[in-house]
């Protein structure tokens, strides 16, 4: 399996940006006698790295932390981060902190993550909060392309403003999407175009006036087998929460004013999800505690 270096298309980047590539493939080895995920090959053009690989549980599981050195994103930067997981391999990225979109003069952010999936193989993509600035102009895209057999635990939790600080989301926007598919056929697919200070942020069939949502998204071929009553029982220590069975996937949300609430509720329910979905007890990265 090879990683192509695929082109950076967002026309709408300004030259001046940073632009970064992380191209991560992971393959299942045999060493002495034990099957063991590593990190077969990796390439970074531009500010954006992976730490060394670590295994907090076992030679079946890589975890890797993707580093964006500059720390935030900000107007015409173009960031992708394109993962391939080989068949039987296990891999679980995170990052170290939040990530931060700056206030834009006028050209747009963008982060592209691009995740294959092949068959038997899981990848866990948990990373900690996004804040978007007041002021930013933020595309964040995720796409994920799973085999048969494949399995997959996703999440996002976005901050609109900073809210810590008294700051509101009164200027810019955010245009997200999240598409999900196996063997070419889509199971997900969600684009969200938020406008500072539009109807989207205050109406009832919208963010209610909350400043922070985030997504859960477990994939898996026998969704049947999650246990949807007690993924329901889990609650947040703030906020409104929902889960939602689909055929091929589970899919949680989270509606509130605290990130910290957003990513207890999701650690919670990752810890309900992965034993059934990936046959192993959650192992929370050390990064998570410090």
């Amino acid at each position: 399996m090879h990683i192509a270096d695929p082109p950076f298309t967002n026309a709408a980047a300004s030259n001046a940006g940073w632009r970064a590539h992380l191209a991560l493939e992971y393959a299942q080895r045999d060493q002495a006698g034990r099957a063991r995920t590593v990190l077969a090959r990796r390439r970074h053009d531009g500010p954006l790295v992976v730490q060394k690989a670590l295994y907090p549980e076992g030679d079946a599981v890589c975890h890797n932390i993707i580093v964006h050195p500059p720390a935030g994103i900000a107007g015409g930067d173009s960031l992708e981060v394109d993962v391939r997981v080989g068949e039987a391999a296990h891999a679980l990225l995170t990052t170290p902190g939040a990530a931060k979109w700056y206030r834009s003069a006028g050209a747009w952010a963008r982060q592209y993550n691009h995740f294959v999936v092949a068959t038997g193989a899981c990848l866990e993509y948990l990373p900690q909060e996004t804040i978007v600035y007041d002021g930013a102009l933020a595309q964040p895209d995720t796409e994920v392309q799973l085999a048969p057999g494949a399995s997959y635990i996703g999440w996002d939790v976005l901050c609109l403003g900073r809210s810590g600080s008294g700051e509101r989301f009164t200027r810019g926007q955010c245009h997200a999407s999240v598409r999900v598919s196996r063997g070419g056929k889509p199971l997900w697919l969600e684009r969200a175009r938020i406008d500072a200070g539009g109807l989207l942020m205050q109406s009832a069939a919208g963010l209610s006036g909350n400043s922070v949502c985030g997504t859960l998204i477990a994939v898996t071929e026998n969704p049947e087998a999650l246990d949807l009553n007690a993924c329901r029982a889990v609650t947040a220590k703030s906020g409104d929460t929902a889960v939602t069975r689909l055929p091929g996937l589970l899919v949680a949300r989270y509606l509130g004013h605290s990130s910290e609430a957003a990513k207890s509720y999701f650690v919670a329910l990752w810890q309900l999800l992965r034993p059934v979905l990936m046959g192993r007890p959650a192992i929370v990265p050390r990064i998570w505690n410090t």
